[in-house]
């Protein structure tokens, strides 16, 4: 026992590896699941004007006393129009998602494919886009989508309309919005999959008689299935409480639960109410990521087998 402890003290149990792999559970704790704790304890807390995180333990009389409120998680599951904004933000992520995946993977595809004197330049103008300011990229799609903006204009020169054409603060704007801003999210994971994918697979399919769609399709998508994974990640958990593309080019009738959370933490001033609409939230998501894992890792342990 006191060499244990001594060890402890002196850090000798902490050898390169173990620090290694610590680094990514410390940071996870920190970054993640302390902030989760704080968000579910305010969650179950009652609205306090004079302390924002509420009160869950009193004391008097030497009686502790503990009250868990359970009736915003009730309100939620029983408010339609919560469920409505919950089921309309997993859409318009799901979307946002599968419109990167189809733009983004021929454009990783050409990188991984390209020469190695290009890539950089096609890696550059992936990341460019994240040298000026997230909010006013967005906010200059306003001044393309607008009636009398630069996309109606063209089409109106081109002749494909007669009329401007609305298409701000519609669920068209929403997407365009949402594609733009995460696409880079889907390209990079792709990219990063395919450019190290070992072209000897594809020379013995081509030897073995399968055309170049054939070798495509059961070859490199299957193999680039990892990066597609990591890009649909990246790209449907922000999405889902994305605020400000939803605010900008949205519309007042989109619902997205970002707006949601921002009406309770800063209107409402209803920090309980707002804080179990983001558990609701962090649930939603990590619950499937949570299935998805689990069957990747059966599949993974019985492929070793």
């Amino acid at each position: 026992m006191l060499k244990f402890l001594t060890d402890l003290l002196t850090l000798r149990w902490l050898t390169g590896r173990r620090f290694v792999i610590a680094v990514p559970f410390v940071w996870l704790v920190f970054a993640f699941l302390i902030p989760f704790l704080i968000v579910a304890r305010i969650s179950f807390s009652e609205v306090d004007a004079g302390n924002p995180f509420g009160t869950l333990l009193t004391y008097a009389d030497g009686i502790v006393n503990i009250k868990v409120k359970i009736a915003n998680y009730l309100f939620i599951w029983g408010d339609e129009l919560y469920v409505l904004t919950y089921l309309s933000s997993l859409k318009y992520a799901a979307i946002t998602t599968l419109c990167c995946l189809v733009i983004g993977y021929p454009f990783a595809y050409f990188m991984a494919r390209a020469r190695a004197s290009l890539r950089p330049v096609l890696l550059m103008m992936v990341m460019m886009p994240f040298w000026t300011s997230f909010l006013l990229r967005i906010y200059a799609w306003k001044g393309i989508l607008a009636n009398h903006g630069i996309a109606n204009h063209v089409l109106m020169a081109l002749g494909v309309i007669q009329e401007p054409l609305h298409l701000m603060n519609t669920p068209f704007s929403l997407v365009i919005g949402m594609v733009y801003a995460y696409l880079p999210f889907m390209i990079l994971p792709l990219y990063a999959n395919l450019s190290k994918m070992d072209m000897r697979f594809l020379e013995a399919a081509a030897d073995l008689g399968a055309t170049p769609m054939q070798a495509f399709w059961r070859i490199t998508v299957p193999l680039s299935k990892s990066g597609i994974i990591a890009g649909a990640m990246l790209v449907f958990i922000p999405a889902v409480g994305e605020y400000v593309i939803p605010e900008l080019l949205g519309g007042p009738e989109t619902l997205m639960i970002g707006r949601v959370l921002w009406d309770e933490f800063f209107t409402n001033n209803d920090w309980p109410m707002a804080s179990s609409v983001t558990v609701v939230v962090i649930l939603l998501i990590l619950v499937p990521m949570a299935i998805l894992n689990k069957y990747q890792a059966e599949q993974r342990e019985g492929g070793h087998k």
